[in-house]
């Protein structure tokens, strides 16, 4: 049986995750909610809200997402969905500029 390798996360990585749960909980607590309503209101556990807050790099990115919209955190320095919206739709044509795959460069070796 393969032994089951751990994942490894940067420093900077685990900051960030770990930064925006206490974004998350302040903005929780800025609006007075507790845990358990707060978890209601994103139909998760209070067990999952609080490895959100402490930035569990294990918790899926769209909680993270979801449950900081419900407590006012900005996503993106976005105030509304508009300018959400219209960056989306910059990424959107940028992409469409760009070659659909991406390949590895083939090194010639053309030294005689």
């Amino acid at each position: 049986m393969t032994p089951i390798r751990k994942r490894t996360y940067s420093r900077v990585t685990r900051e960030a995750t770990e930064f925006f749960g206490k974004l998350i909980r302040l903005g929780r607590k800025e609006r007075k909610m507790t845990g358990n309503e707060l978890a209601g209101r994103a139909g998760i556990s209070r067990a999952t809200l609080q490895k959100i807050e402490r930035g569990d790099l294990k918790c899926e990115i769209g909680l993270f997402f979801e449950v900081a919209t419900l407590v006012g955190v900005k996503l993106f320095e976005a105030d509304n969905s508009q300018a959400l919206s219209m960056h989306l739709g910059r990424i959107d044509d940028k992409l469409a500029l760009l070659p659909q795959s991406v390949r590895t460069s083939v090194k010639v070796d053309d030294d005689f």
